[in-house]
């Protein structure tokens, strides 16, 4: 929900992992059509690893969804629901308007669920006047939030996750029973790795040694420029043959 608008935004999802998370922001931004320059979300798992006061720690990629879109994170604090009052109202909102429409429908796919969805908000950001000021949610949107919103950048943010691992003595790194190559001086080094659905980028402190495009398969891709020569044990002397 937007503050000063109340420009609200809902849809459906299979789980409350990383991926729909992250996916439900980028959507969210391009339904609005602009970038808030503040996020408050709730302390949840999936977007805070630490709560705390003054100083919580956001999720990596979370954090770098927000750097791509150019926008800050500020969590609620611990049991301070008046940080994100607007919130709490939009929950009723959804809970009354979304909800108790759509209790006796049954759906059979999560993108017919989410259709349903898309046409009620509609309703309620459009059509629905607000009681007090007697405009729509729209209305609000395009003479107060407009203005101050951000544009969306030239390309939506493709979602990254990181993991930490070891490099083996073979200079490759295991991810998700696949292997990728580093050169080989990076052997035994722990790296971050940087997976999204089509590459996977290798950092040693915040600097990029490796990237591959993902495999779907366990191979062991090895750049050109990362393999060394391997010595090998020399075959042993044929014996000596016997003289006739």
């Amino acid at each position: 929900m937007l503050g000063a608008s109340n420009f609200t935004y809902a849809e459906a999802s299979w789980t409350q992992a990383l991926g729909d998370w992250i996916g439900a922001h980028t959507r969210a931004f391009a339904a609005i059509g602009g970038v808030p320059r503040l996020l408050v979300p709730d302390n949840t798992k999936v977007a805070v690893i630490k709560a705390c006061l003054y100083e919580p720690q956001v999720n990596r990629t979370y954090a770098e969804m927000a750097a791509h879109y150019d926008t800050a994170i500020l969590p609620a604090r611990p049991r301070r629901p008046r940080d994100k009052a607007k919130v709490e109202v939009a929950v009723l909102i959804i809970e009354r308007w979304l909800l108790g429409r759509l209790r006796h429908r049954r759906f059979y796919s999560l993108a017919e669920l989410n259709a349903a969805i898309d046409e009620l908000l509609r309703q309620l950001n459009e059509a629905r006047p607000l009681r007090r000021l007697g405009v729509t949610r729209r209305a609000l949107l395009e003479e107060l939030d407009r203005p101050n919103l951000k544009r969306l950048p030239a390309e939506p943010y493709c979602f990254a996750e990181w993991r930490v691992r070891r490099v083996g003595i073979d200079y490759h790194v295991e991810v998700e029973a696949h292997f990728y190559s580093v050169p080989h001086r990076f052997a035994r080094s722990e790296v971050e790795v940087r997976l999204t659905r089509q590459t996977v980028e290798i950092f040693l402190k915040g600097e990029r040694i490796a990237a591959h495009r993902r495999r779907a398969t366990g191979a062991m891709p090895t750049g050109p420029s990362n393999a060394f020569a391997v010595p090998r044990p020399r075959s042993a002397p044929p014996p000596p043959r016997c003289a006739s």
